[in-house]
Order: C-alpha cells, then structure tokens, then sequence
C-alpha cells in the first residue's frame, strides 16, 4: 500500500496536501464549540445534495404531476419518505448551521482583516443559498408552495423600467405556471452545484489566512496551534453526534414541524391561503419587507430595497466596525449592541409569522409597527456600530498578548 501512494503522491501530491490543508494544518488552540458549525453546515450541504440527487429521480416537474409526484415518492418509493423529510428538514437545519456560523463570525469579528475576502464569500454563498431554498419551496407545488412563488417573484415588478418584463422572464409567461416550474427545478438542481465551488473558494480563502479564534489575537504558530487532527476532528465528530441526534428526532418523529399544512393541499391559482407565510428561516427579511410602506406609490420598490440591503449590508461590515480590538468577548458595549441585534432578529421573525393586520393588546398595538420598529433597530446596529468605534467611544477590555 505504501509502495502505491509513493507511486500516486510522485504524480498528485495527495498525502502532502491531507497533511497540509487538514490532519497537520495548524488551528488555534482555543476554538469552542462555536466553531463546530462551520463542519456542520458542510455536513447538511452534502446530506442535500444526496438526497435532492435521489428525490430528481422521482420527481416530474410539471404543473399537472408535481404534486402527486411528491405523493408518490411519500408512499410508493422505497423509503422515499425518508429522503423527502431529510431533505425537507434539512433545509431547517441548514439554515440553523449557517445563522449560528454567521452570527459566531460577527460577535468574534472574523470579517475583520485579514479575513474580509473569507467573509465576502460567505455572505455570497448565504444569498446563494436563500435563492437555492426558495426555489426548493416551490417544487412541492402545493398552495404555499405556488402563491408564495407568485408574492416573491412579483416583487422585481417594483424594479423601475425592466420590472415587469423582468417578472415575464422569470415566470415564462404571464403567470406562475409549468414554465415557472421547470426553470426553479433546474435552478435547484444547479445552484447547489454552484455552491459546492464556492465553499471550496471558502475553505481556500479560510486556510490563506487561517481560523480566527475567541480571543480574536493574530497567533504565534507552535505556542498558540495545534494540528487539526485528531484534536478538532474528535471535537467536530462530536459537534455532528449531537447535531444529527436532533436532526434526526425531526425527521423521524416530527417530520411536519416546519412544513405548512396548506402546501399538502394541491396549488390552486383560483384559491388564495388565508395567510401566505414563507419558510421560517426567510420570516425576518419577509418582515422587513412588510415594515417598509410608508412611501406611497414607491413602497414595493423600498421594501424590496430594504429586504436587500437587509443582507448586503453584511458586505460593509468590515468597514464600519474601525475598533483595535477584534472579539466582542473584550467589547461590552458592542457586545450588548450585538444581543439587542440577535433579540430584535427573533422579533421580526415573530412579525414576520404572523398576519400583517394582526396587533397586540385589542389592537392598541399594531403589528406592523413593531415590525418598523424592529427594522429601524435591525439598520441601527449597523450605524451604531461604526459610530461607537469611529469615534473611540467604546474603551475595550485589555486583550492577551497570546492563548
């Protein structure tokens, strides 16, 4: 055996590169569990890809045979219940990984330099991934799946001069339809493909300039790293031991947790739900959406605007946050700053799930007021963030000089 890898590595240098880009690459020594979701959203891509793979076998995209299509996969396939809640589910825990990932990168400052490019990448990949989701949401083609796929795609009509032509494009037609259908199908089997090349820019750019850690200090190699393996393996092997253990309590004893009931009945175009209601992991951004309508005739294209910004604005972030200091653990007032914008992230879920005529207190308080508060407060974080280091008003905590 060892004889045939001297022959292989003579060739393409495998042993070289396992030793130097995984078992011997040098990680900071005092990762916490934060950082396990990195793994674990790579571990939930490719449990996707496999199953999206062998659901495309059964699935016919077409207007008049996805639904039952979907039926027949729940019930006449060979364990083809189990590949659609995994897949289903999946979704719900993919975003988890990459919610908790993004969050961990912004409370340790792991956009701050060196690492924008590594930051950059990731946000790419997370819109990606929304567009990814969205399209894999309308495939069912039951009657969330199809109004929800006429209310979003509806939205680009606020785009000024190609708007409409642009809604037109999109459809293939002059509705949401069989064309619809096909061109999402395609779509989502292609975008994840997409996303497998940027996740291995993602770990080339990660391992360029290497992990961030707690401290957020730049590392002295040998005193402050260890070898990845087996320290980091162990640690992300468990990581994935109790992350499926949850995983696959949903899948196999609440599987309809996080599936609307209405997409179990057939889309109707002559029927619209009572409440549209899209997946959870887009309800903040769908609440911000609804805030912004104080503008008159210009208000789809605002909230659209808004909805947009809401997740592009993550690209400036490097530039905003000017303090010496990289981690919150040493910042406590953008640390408080980052709570009150991981509470106010719930609250416009919270809005977002709910009618936007409904209100609190016999309707002494709108919904949709909260829902402009928590936006303006969502915005805030970004302004308040770069005011409090550009003008040195926040007094950092003394940092160590090593791990």
């Amino acid at each position: 055996m060892s004889k045939i890898m001297e022959w292989i590595d003579a060739r393409l240098p495998v042993t070289e590169l396992i030793k130097s880009q995984a078992t011997e690459y040098p990680t900071p020594k005092n990762l916490n569990y934060w950082w396990n979701f990195g793994s674990l959203a790579l571990m939930v891509l490719i449990i996707m890809i496999a199953t999206g793979l062998f659901l495309a076998m059964h699935y016919k995209p077409d207007a008049l045979l996805a639904f039952n299509s979907v039926e027949h996969i729940m019930r006449d396939v060979n364990y083809g219940w189990l590949l659609r809640y995994m897949h289903a589910n999946g979704a719900t825990f993919f975003f988890v990984a990459v919610y908790i990932h993004i969050l961990r990168g912004m409370y340790y400052g792991s956009y701050r330099a060196p690492r924008e490019i590594l930051w950059w990448i990731g946000i790419v990949i997370f819109f990606m991934l929304m567009g990814t989701a969205f399209m894999g949401y309308v495939l069912p083609w039951g009657q969330m799946s199809y109004w929800g796929a006429a209310v979003i795609t509806n939205l680009m009509s606020a785009i000024p001069v190609v708007g409409e032509d642009l809604v037109v494009w999109i459809w293939g037609g002059f509705a949401v339809a069989d064309p619809t259908l096909n061109r999402f199908f395609v779509l989502h089997f292609l975008l994840p493909l997409l996303v497998v090349g940027v996740v291995v820019v993602h770990l080339w750019a990660l391992h360029a300039v290497h992990s961030n850690n707690p401290v957020g200090i730049d590392l002295h190699e040998g005193k402050d790293t260890l070898p990845f393996h087996p320290y980091f393996t162990i640690k992300d092997l468990y990581g994935m031991g109790v992350f499926l253990i949850v995983y696959c309590y949903f899948v196999f004893f609440a599987p309809n947790a996080f599936i609307e009931a209405d997409n179990y009945i057939p889309a109707d175009p002559m029927q619209t739900p009572a409440h549209i209601v899209p997946e959870w992991y887009f309800l903040p951004f769908y609440a911000i959406l609804r805030a912004i309508d104080f503008l008159g005739a210009y208000s789809k294209l605002a909230g659209v605007v808004a909805m947009v910004l809401s997740i592009a604005i993550l690209f400036i972030l490097p530039f905003l946050d000017r303090s010496p200091v990289r981690s919150f653990r040493y910042r406590p007032l953008s640390k408080q700053l980052f709570w009150i914008f991981v509470v106010n992230a719930f609250v416009l879920g919270w809005v977002g799930y709910n009618p936007p005529d409904a209100s609190l207190f016999h309707g002494a308080v709108p919904l949709i007021l909260i829902g402009r508060v928590s936006t303006a407060i969502y915005f805030s974080y970004f302004v308040l963030l770069w005011l409090i280091t550009a003008l040195d008003i926040e007094k950092p905590r003394p940092v160590p000089k090593s791990l």
